[in-house]
């Protein structure tokens, strides 16, 4: 027997039942919620498989080899003179296929080339205004596209640099340093022809290239709110779901993105990534000649994915599309070492803390094979410190030498594991950097006790 409340309970039962399983799924759905964490982790694989990229600065300001963007902006030369550098924007000299060639030559899996900087000068041939390389340079044609034709064709990932601010853009705040045309608060119709224009541009980019990548910039200028950072974040993801987006998005993103300075501990970001100039420019500067060493540059990119981040090596071709020879160099003795030891780069997961190995390390993703970056000549044997695990076999990455290894301080009835010591004779070292693998009898484990006195009686 139902009574009458017992009755109306039921009903108002099985009304809720179906709206609260709808409003779980949705849940489920979203970012942040484990799907959501399983969906992110699943795209953002070739991500952090990828390790290497390249970026690109490519505009009007590499005709005179001045700052991008901000020699205007900071008043080291008038706007009108910035923007004359169109007549000397030829790309005569530019090869996108020879490009993208020199980029897959690097070992290098993605590439991201702005298609736009804060001067709103646009690489692609856009229907939002006419500043843009095909109408208002001396190229008089798109430049982007057949570049992202190349790079699919090299089987890469496409990145897409977007810079929201527009300096140039008369409906935009911001001018110069010392010039504000207008605050959104003020004026919001204006601020409304900018976000059309500036989204405008977005979904041309999504739907002609569908990257697989988005670099923003100059996010710090205005808040998430003013910008309308989610619409936009969900405006690329219903174009391509699979796109991963940079932190430069007023917290909207996918990864973080340290610029230049390599960071001294380990980023606590799943995804992250360093973006750094072969010298000390991001677009082309002809008196800018202090480049990094190959060396130095392998060190930097080792440093890197042993903590788990990737490496955007950014160059800067010339006004007429022409690599600096420098550049071209760097990048081609770079490949000749990914090349070597690409098992121990691509696909890998981050390393074992320095204190085990004074060096940079990587682990297969089964984490059974540790990789050991060794920098210089280690005069005979490196050392590894608080391994558990017994080592199988140790080689040489690139040419298979095994190497003979010994225990020190390993004793029976103390379950500290003692000090590896790795011969590695002189015939076996690379140029730039050796690598050794080290395979274990399982999954890692490392010893991290303190120190204690260790009596025998």
């Amino acid at each position: 027997m139902t009574l009458p409340f017992q009755k109306n309970t039921v009903q108002v039962a099985n009304k809720l039942i179906p709206s609260a399983l709808i409003i779980l799924f949705f849940l489920k759905s979203l970012p942040g919620t484990a799907q959501g964490n399983s969906q992110t982790e699943e795209k953002m694989q070739w991500f952090q498989d990828a390790k290497l990229g390249i970026f690109i600065h490519w505009g009007l300001y590499a005709v005179n080899g001045i700052d991008e963007s901000w020699s205007f902006f900071n008043g080291y030369i008038s706007h009108n003179d910035y923007l004359k550098q169109t007549d000397g924007f030829t790309a005569k000299n530019y090869d996108p296929v020879a490009w993208a060639d020199l980029i897959k030559k690097s070992g290098a899996r993605y590439s991201v080339i702005t298609s736009k900087h804060h001067d709103g000068f646009a690489l692609w041939d856009s229907k939002f205004g006419d500043f843009n390389a095909k109408k208002a340079s001396a190229a008089k044609r798109d430049v982007l596209s057949p570049f992202v034709d190349a790079l699919r064709k090299d089987g890469l990932k496409v990145g897409i640099y977007y810079s929201l601010p527009d300096w140039s853009y008369q409906d935009y705040t911001h001018h110069t340093r010392d010039s504000m045309r207008y605050k959104p608060a003020d004026d919001p119709k204006r601020w409304n022809t900018f976000l059309h224009y500036y989204q405008g541009q977005l979904k041309e980019l999504s739907k002609t290239y569908n990257p697989d990548l988005w670099w923003f910039d100059g996010d710090w200028e205005h808040s998430s709110a003013e910008w309308e950072a989610p619409k936009v974040r969900q405006m690329l993801l219903d174009q391509n779901p699979n796109t991963i987006i940079n932190s430069r998005l007023q917290g909207h993103g996918d990864y973080a993105t340290p610029e230049q300075g390599m960071p001294v501990t380990r980023p606590k970001d799943d995804y992250w990534e360093l973006c750094m100039t072969l010298n000390n420019s991001w677009g082309y500067q002809k008196n800018d000649h202090d480049y990094k060493s190959l060396d130095q540059l392998i060190g930097i990119f080792t440093d890197v994915i042993s903590s788990g981040g990737n490496l955007l090596l950014d160059i800067g071709p010339k006004g007429d599309g022409s690599i600096p020879k420098e550049q071209e160099e760097l990048l081609t003795g770079l490949g000749r070492w990914t090349q070597k030891h690409k098992e121990a780069i691509f696909g890998t997961v981050a390393g074992i803390p320095k204190e085990h190995f004074y060096g940079p390390t990587t682990l297969s993703k089964d984490k059974s094979i540790l990789y050991l970056f060794v920098k210089g000549n280690p005069n005979g044997e490196i050392v590894l410190r608080g391994i558990k695990n017994k080592i199988n076999r140790i080689w040489v990455v690139g040419d298979g030498t095994k190497l003979s290894h010994k225990v020190v301080g390993k004793i029976y009835w103390s379950h500290y594991p003692g000090i590896q010591y790795i011969q590695v004779p002189d015939y076996v070292l690379d140029e730039n950097m050796t690598v050794l693998a080290v395979l274990l009898d399982g999954e890692i484990e490392l010893y991290r006790e303190d120190g204690s006195v260790i009596e025998s009686n």
